[in-house]
């Protein structure tokens, strides 16, 4: 049985899909208007691991994620570049679509770009209008909230306390000041499409409302998307969808946002780290066990100090690419294990992947998956480095169940997807960059000190290892010889 969080609840609920067996899932994508931030990743990372683990548990999930590729923000990028606007969402787009592949985060079953539903749009703002809770303004067209009593029930919120913050801006013609835009009659300069009031571009709400019913339906099982998300833009989705269908999403999953000591990412304040910039200096693997570490719901920190040279350097990104570090080296020395069975067992499942799927059946809880799966690695090691510290027989079962069920909870994580040398030697070579590490120097040095081992110069060895430590080298001597990692 797997429990979720529903916003709406308010609480943790049983999941019960509308058909059994089968998962609809909607969740709000990038408006393209500019690279992705790490604050986008968040969110993408979030809802990739949650529909891995329905698809582990062998749910047929469809998953629609959608495109906002026209927005004030894409038209204003488009004016300030001196390109069209459309010419800019397909540029950012692309680069998107490239940034989530680095991440590890799956391309939707169907991603839906806003300008090719136009047509979906204006039919749902119709079905508005013949039910009255639409009005045409100067070109314009308005939801009227006044005509749906249970808006801001999502957000938790009365009529009357929305209201309170609410305001008509200069040049808007709606008569509540908490009616919002389903349609925005065309200016100058503006990409713009016939319709019934004339040409004009949909509101920023109406799109999602549109292309989930076109997608999944009158109702479907989950709409995800950020906490930020909350209000007003799903709240504003129910009031249109309910509206026009009568039904609309069954649960509603949100995840939380990433700061930087307590503040949230903003241009504004100078704090946005595209995860382009991000992949510079770290190994966008790294990014994503940092976004999971944390449950989905939880807010997720994303420090930003300076080295020496004024440049930004990110402490807690370093710290999970440590902690991947670990996890592929101990990856690597399951599989040397491995490698010396002439006739490996079929052990049943172990702890790990028991409790692992415990975790993520309750609300997704990634941060406790992440847990088991430490703890498990940390037994690894123990068995690897004492061949007593269990019978032989049993040594191999367990050692072989954790190989197996490692790999399968990286599969549900979207992490240890790839060999561990791959992982450990690019890393080694980025570290080697940033901390000025000659690799061709230290293989020299190992050369001499294998040397001096063989000549029984032991503290001529010693002397090398302990230089080379004092650089950031730390040695390794195993039964094919001296491997090395930057430390």
């Amino acid at each position: 049985m797997i429990r979720l969080h529903d916003t709406r609840a308010k609480k943790k609920v049983e999941f019960q899909p509308r058909e059994p067996g089968k998962v609809s899932m909607y969740v709000c994508g990038v408006t393209v208007y500019d690279l992705c931030h790490v604050g986008h990743a968040r969110t993408a990372v979030a809802f990739d691991v949650i529909v891995r683990h329905l698809r582990a548990r062998g749910f047929d999930v469809r998953f629609v994620r959608n495109i906002t590729d026209v927005d004030d923000k894409i038209i204003r990028k488009g004016l300030a570049e001196g390109r069209p606007a459309a010419e800019v969402a397909r540029s950012y787009a692309d680069a998107m679509a490239a940034d989530m592949d680095g991440l590890g985060v799956a391309p939707a079953d169907v991603e839906p770009r806003a300008t090719l539903h136009i047509a979906e749009m204006i039919d749902v703002i119709r079905r508005l209008e013949a039910r009255e809770l639409a009005y045409a303004a100067g070109g314009d067209v308005y939801y009227s909230v006044a005509g749906f009593p249970n808006y801001g029930g999502l957000s938790g919120q009365s009529p009357e306390e929305l209201q309170a913050g609410a305001r008509i801006e200069v040049g808007e013609n709606k008569k509540s000041p908490l009616d919002f835009a389903l349609w925005k009659a065309a200016k100058p300069g503006e990409p713009s499409w016939e319709s019934p009031w004339g040409p004009g571009r949909p509101g920023w709400h109406i799109e999602c409302s549109a292309m989930s019913h076109r997608y999944l339906g009158d109702t479907f099982d989950i709409h995800g998307g950020g906490s930020d998300l909350i209000f007003p833009h799903h709240e504003n989705e129910i009031a249109q969808s309910e509206g026009a269908f009568g039904a609309f999403a069954r649960y509603w999953m949100h995840s939380g946002m990433l700061n930087f000591g307590g503040e949230k990412m903003s241009k504004s304040l100078g704090n946005v780290v595209t995860i382009r910039r991000a992949a510079e200096t770290h190994d966008l693997e790294a990014l994503r066990l940092l976004l999971i570490s944390v449950h989905y719901r939880s807010p997720a920190g994303f420090s930003i100090a300076r080295d020496d040279a004024g440049q930004p350097v990110y402490p807690d990104l370093d710290e999970a690419e440590a902690r991947l570090d670990y996890f592929y080296r101990t990856l690597e020395r399951l599989d040397g294990f491995a490698g010396t069975l002439a006739s490996p067992p079929t052990p049943p499942p172990s702890d790990l992947a028991t409790r692992f799927v415990e975790a993520m059946d309750d609300d997704f809880n990634t941060a406790a998956g992440i847990g088991h799966l430490y703890d498990a690695f940390v037994l690894a090691n123990k068995l690897l480095d004492d061949p007593k510290a269990a019978p032989k027989t049993e040594r191999q079962s367990a050692l072989t169940a954790l190989a197996r069920d490692a790999r399968m909870v990286g599969t549900t994580l979207g992490i240890m997807r790839r060999p561990p040398a791959e992982f450990l030697n690019s890393r080694r070579a980025r570290l080697c960059v940033q901390r000025k590490i000659d690799p061709q120097a230290v293989e020299s040095s190992i050369a001499e000190r294998a040397a001096a081992r063989a000549a029984k110069n032991f503290q001529r060895a010693d002397e090398i290892r302990a230089g080379l430590k004092q650089r950031g080298v730390e040695l390794m001597d195993g039964p094919k010889g001296t491997a090395w990692r930057v430390v």
